[in-house]
């Protein structure tokens, strides 16, 4: 969780002025943690602070601030009818380009009240910029302190047909992923690109291999079984966190033969996860996406992954 500052960027763009409603504090339980955030603009909002009453009420709120920062407390039982039965701290800002151009890109600090910047601050932003210790978000003597979200996982998906796209539907709103999209052509992508995503066209995609970060993960699921080889064999020459690629057991068997006959041993080989997925939800576009989608995201996999990367 962060201060996603390309996130604010591209609202302000689009709409104007948008303020951002995040929480601040929390006491008992809440639907939401710190650092939580939303977007709020004239007709329309993105991001949650955890729905209900709280983020209606907060939202109509934010829509009618003339301030530039508020912050206020919200008792969730007494106040607003919901069961979680804490209390929260918002802290409400509202964003044009040049406020927006004027975040730090590393942690941004700010009090509501324009106080002057505590001792305590100062030290834990020092600690931030100078030992690259990043910091949770919190209100510290009434400054409220986020850390700038940066993606920390790159995923490359290969292939921009109909499973490419209902991927990249489910997993583009996740903060945590810069994904990068590569096909053989401006056709074959779609109109619009979500936000957070790059879109390459190439008549080459497996010349991008060598460009891709050795930590990143991979989905190969592009329209051709010749290159989806090609890309299997670039990546295990290359290196990579994770690859996976669409198909059956028969087409992996096949590929197995063919990557051994290009020189990769079988343990190398066996790194490339084949097929992908839960083929239990069935073969729709969005099903299939789901179930990749969600070996993706396993924390037991991702656990997994950190001791390939320790090892």
């Amino acid at each position: 969780m962060g201060f996603d500052l390309e996130a604010l960027r591209e609202a302000v763009k689009t709409h104007g002025n948008v303020a951002r409603v995040v929480i601040a504090a929390i006491k008992g339980s809440s639907p939401r943690e710190v650092g939580a955030a939303m977007l709020v603009w004239k007709n329309g909002q993105s991001g949650t602070i955890g729905g209900g009453t709280l983020e209606f009420q907060a939202a109509k709120a934010a829509r009618s601030q003339t301030a530039h920062a508020r912050q206020t407390q919200h008792a969730l039982g007494p106040d607003l009818g919901q069961c979680c039965g804490g209390a929260v701290t918002l802290l409400s800002e509202i964003y044009d380009l040049d406020a927006v151009d004027s975040l730090d890109d590393t942690v941004v600090a700010r009090s509501a009240s324009n106080t002057e910047m505590p001792l305590a601050v100062k030290r834990l932003l020092a600690q931030a910029r100078g030992q690259g210790l990043t910091p949770e978000p919190q209100l510290l003597d009434g400054w409220m302190i986020e850390p700038v979200h940066k993606p920390a996982r790159n995923l490359w998906i290969w292939g921009a047909g109909h499973v490419g796209r209902a991927l990249v539907d489910v997993l583009s709103p996740l903060p945590d992923l810069a994904i990068t999209w590569v096909d053989t052509g401006p056709e074959r992508f779609p109109e619009t690109i979500p936000a957070g995503v790059t879109s390459i066209p190439t008549v080459k995609p497996a010349e991008l291999v060598r460009h891709a970060p050795r930590d990143a993960e991979h989905l190969v699921l592009t329209y051709s079984h010749t290159l989806d080889l090609e890309l299997c064999n670039r990546l295990l020459s290359h290196d990579f966190r994770f690859a996976g690629l669409i198909g059956s057991a028969t087409k992996w068997a096949r590929f197995r033969s063919r990557l051994a006959a290009l020189g990769h041993s079988p343990e190398r080989i066996a790194r490339i996860t084949c097929p992908i997925g839960d083929p239990s939800l069935g073969k729709h576009p969005q099903m299939i996406a789901v179930g990749v989608a969600a070996q993706v995201l396993h924390p037991a996999r991702q656990n997994e992954l950190k001791k390939d990367l320790s090892a």
